[in-house]
């Protein structure tokens, strides 16, 4: 199988709680699982620039995503069915807490998209649908900022 590239930037928003924003998505071919926000570059645009956009879009927050902090490479079939192998940049976001303002959904975004909550890590560790990444609650410890640890 041939699978298209997609490079993507995807943001681990997390609140004064410790919490990480998920979104539930449910598609047509498969069971829902929740992630977080993000997704694929417009053409041209770079990784911060795409995950700056993703957060405006999906959250309703216009900030800069500050650094990388970590990439993968993954493959899957996009909710419109696409195969592909995403170049994934990681940004973390850190938040005292926020709103979520879906106003910048797309179409298919507002059909698929159409619930989100905050995560504990002990909600991560319980929850029945599949999360994504499925090390989520790792990547958050990994990227914990300094003085938080």
């Amino acid at each position: 199988m041939t699978r298209q590239p997609r490079p993507a930037a995807r943001i681990l928003l997390v609140d004064g709680d410790g919490r990480v924003l998920l979104f539930r998505f449910t598609p047509n071919d498969r069971p829902p699982f929740w992630c977080t926000p993000g997704g694929a570059l417009d053409a041209g645009e770079s990784y911060a620039a795409a995950a700056r956009r993703e957060l405006r879009e999906e959250v309703g927050i216009d900030r800069d995503c500050g650094p990388e902090v970590a990439q993968r490479t993954v493959a899957f079939r996009t909710i419109e069915g696409v195969d592909v192998i995403a170049d994934e940049r990681w940004f973390r976001v850190d938040v005292d807490g926020c709103a979520v303002d879906t106003g910048g959904h797309t179409a298919l975004e507002r059909r698929v998209m159409t619930q989100w909550r905050w995560f504990t890590a002990a909600a991560l560790a319980a929850h029945p649908e599949r999360l994504y990444p499925d090390d989520l609650a790792a990547m958050l410890a990994a990227t914990e900022p300094a003085d938080a640890r």
